[in-house]
């Protein structure tokens, strides 16, 4: 299943004033079945002494407005990671065709002018390398003119102010990505404490969320699609958590399909170590899709994903493939609501 149809009501513009109170699905793969609970329902559903394993990456306020100094034309770009030189990867949209060392005039939150950005060198796929005036560090100067990076069907990618707060998971602390880990975006310090409570314990990993994740599968062939790398980091003392849950019998619950590349990336380090899981600290492509193989996660939270692409391939492969058709079918007749701010899924 890659395509699907949505009527367009049911894709979530904000999320519900308290994030818990969005439903959940849960996807039984042992019985074949699916019941409906509400996030806030978690601490019934995990056991004492499952563990999970969150991205604690922050969305950076990556999207950029502005004009062309030369032409005063209207310009969009959206940053991409910064250099150890100071020169930024961005991806630009304009009308015309933009060449290099053109200067762009960035523009604040309220459209005033508030900076310039150099364009240096055409790097392909829509990439520039550019470069920002004066010597203010980059998180500070994204924090000035920058936006939150929404998703187009988000109302159009326009931002409101409470958006700086509603899309980002409240256990945020590593920056770098340009979306959001939207299953975690459910979850309220309340909440966590509660679970905690049940004897559930907690481990984070890092995936800084890039474009490529939500790429559309336009190759004729599955196979053919081409990952984009995305860097990640499970760090030593997580791994070790992770082998000594799955020693002592519990489930590793992944919140997320990040959180799942960065898991399955670590395992498939430690090729000479069954049952063991290896740091790990780097970029990864790691493509899964149906059939798949889940070497570390046992269960997985997700939001309901678009159409065509990667997230949607990885749930079915998790999930099985009837199930997960089966599972998106009977969420539209129940009208949940979809994507970023919409409501979620348990498969265990």
């Amino acid at each position: 299943m890659l395509d699907y149809d949505l009527p367009r009501d049911l894709i979530a513009q904000s999320p519900l004033a308290n994030r818990a109170d969005a439903r959940l699905m849960v996807v039984s793969r042992r019985d074949q079945t699916i019941h409906h609970f509400h996030v806030r329902d978690l601490p019934d559903l995990f056991r004492s002494g499952d563990r999970l394993v969150v991205n604690d990456t922050r969305v950076t306020p990556a999207q950029l407005t502005g004009e062309r100094e030369a032409t005063g034309g209207a310009w969009r770009g959206l940053f991409l990671s910064a250099e150890p030189d100071g020169h930024w990867q961005i991806v630009c949209k304009t009308r015309g065709k933009l060449q290099p060392h053109e200067k762009i005039v960035l523009h604040d939150r309220e459209g005033r002018p508030a900076g310039r950005l150099w364009l240096l060198e055409r790097l392909g796929e829509g990439r520039w390398l550019a470069h920002p005036e004066g010597d203010e560090p980059t998180p500070a100067v994204l924090a000035r003119v920058g936006r939150v990076p929404l998703p187009h069907y988000i109302r159009e990618g326009q931002m409101v102010d409470a958006d700086v707060e509603d899309y980002q998971t409240v256990y945020a602390r590593q920056p770098g990505a340009v979306a959001a880990p939207t299953a975690g975006l459910h979850f309220t310090k309340p909440l966590l404490k509660t679970i905690e409570g049940r004897g559930v314990t907690f481990s984070s990993v890092t995936l800084h969320v890039g474009l490529g994740t939500f790429r559309p599968i336009s190759a004729d062939s599955v196979e053919d699609h081409v990952m984009h790398p995305e860097w990640c980091e499970a760090s030593a003392e997580t791994v070790a958590a992770i082998d000594a849950t799955r020693a002592a019998g519990g489930r590793v619950v992944a919140v997320g399909t990040t959180s799942v590349r960065t898991l399955e990336t670590a395992a498939r380090q430690a090729e000479s170590s069954p049952g063991k899981t290896a740091p790990w600290c780097g970029e990864t492509d790691l493509f899964i899709r149906p059939p798949g193989e889940f070497r570390l996660v046992d269960a997985l939270m997700t939001n309901f994903h678009f159409p065509r692409t990667t997230l949607l391939l990885m749930v079915q492969a998790f999930g099985g493939e009837e199930l997960i058709r089966q599972a998106y079918e009977e969420a539209i007749a129940e009208r949940y609501r979809f994507y970023s701010y919409g409501d979620a899924m348990l498969i265990l």
